[in-house]
């Protein structure tokens, strides 16, 4: 019987976060994960906005949050050999002289003076994309490819022997002095399965709220796009020409698959504004794991304190995750109190 300190369900980026954590102060992991590749990780454009919405609001708790990221991804990046860390300026689309006045008014604020900005520079967009009432531009933004993260960290557990690429059974556990799991003896299981954790016995009674999203990989021939544009979708440069382009929300699916609906809701607003061709690369779609009152889930089963849940990421998992990773590994590893605004008691 092989003993391990933690067995990780789940290795999108909640789940690679934490065992990043973990292994970081030298805890044996073992992950297991059956390597979807619709999973939300690999779909999503990873995009760092500290100000969102139609209101123009400061993400919860960004100024906590953007430097831990920042420091986390530039660690990663130097211990799997990767570049994943992106950062990049936002161009917000101001529709007309209400948006302005509203953009304006936001710049002026103390909080948002180091994140918005009065002006902004289009740089090749102003070539290439149909002239717009105003813009403004949003700072301290980035991208991160999580979905190379992913892939990346994952091959670094497999040769490690510290990653399984199956689905985990519910049906093989079984509760001892230690967890018994298909021949592992473990602390604590950790589940960090996204959208999947509502088909989790022990967690599925949290209220989480999937929202499908469906978004484009679109090559456009030498665009050299830098910054990300706004503009009712997002124009987020990748590698190679490529961009991508999203997403939808679908809060009624029937299933996790894209849609002609999707695609041409997609295409139309992308051909809207840009003036140059494209080509669609791929068409994919993910459910996010979103929650009720968008706070992640962190903290352990009220009747089964060994199973544990990093989980509700949502549509700002980039920022999110990572600081929420270092918070839950202190409650694991030094029973660190878990801040009242994730902890799942709250529910």
């Amino acid at each position: 019987m092989e003993e391990v300190d933690f067995i990780i369900v789940g290795q999108g980026l909640a789940g690679t976060l934490l065992a990043h954590q973990l292994l970081k102060n030298d805890k044996r992991i073992l992950v297991f994960d059956p390597g979807k590749e619709n999973a939300a990780t690999h779909v999503a454009a990873g995009i760092i906005n500290p100000v969102t919405g139609r209101r123009y609001v400061k993400s919860w708790r960004i100024d906590e949050l953007l430097p831990f990221a920042k420091k986390t991804y530039l660690e990663l990046e130097q211990l799997l050999d990767i570049s994943i860390y992106h950062p990049r300026q936002i161009i917000r689309t101001l529709f007309n002289a209400r948006e302005e006045n509203d953009w304006l008014l936001r710049t002026a604020e103390p909080g948002y003076i180091p994140y918005l900005s009065d002006s902004s520079e289009l740089g090749e967009y102003e070539a290439s994309t149909e002239p717009a009432y105003n813009y403004g531009e949003i700072r301290h933004s980035a991208q991160v490819n999580i979905s190379k993260l992913s892939t990346s960290f994952g091959e670094m557990l497999s040769q490690k022997g510290m990653l399984k690429r199956d689905a985990f059974d519910f049906n093989e556990l079984v509760f001892e002095d230690k967890l018994l799991y298909k021949g592992y003896h473990a602390k604590m299981i950790v589940f960090c399965e996204g959208s999947q954790a509502v088909n989790n016995p022990f967690f599925n009674y949290l209220p989480f709220r999937g929202a499908k999203g469906e978004v484009l990989i679109v090559k456009i021939q030498n665009a050299e796009f830098e910054k990300i544009l706004k503009h009712r979708i997002f124009i987020v440069p990748l590698e190679n020409d490529t961009y991508w382009i999203g997403s939808t929300y679908d809060w009624n699916y029937e299933n996790e698959l894209p849609t002609q609906k999707g695609a041409e809701y997609l295409t139309e607003r992308l051909s809207e504004v840009l003036k140059l061709p494209f080509e669609i690369i791929r068409h994919v779609a993910a459910i996010r794991p979103t929650v009720k009152d968008r706070r992640p889930f962190l903290g352990v089963h009220p009747d089964f304190p060994r199973l544990g849940i990093f989980n509700g990421l949502g549509t700002k998992g980039a920022s999110l995750g990572p600081y929420w990773a270092k918070h839950m590994t202190e409650f694991l590893l030094n029973n660190a109190p878990l801040d009242d605004e994730v902890n799942i008691l709250r529910f």
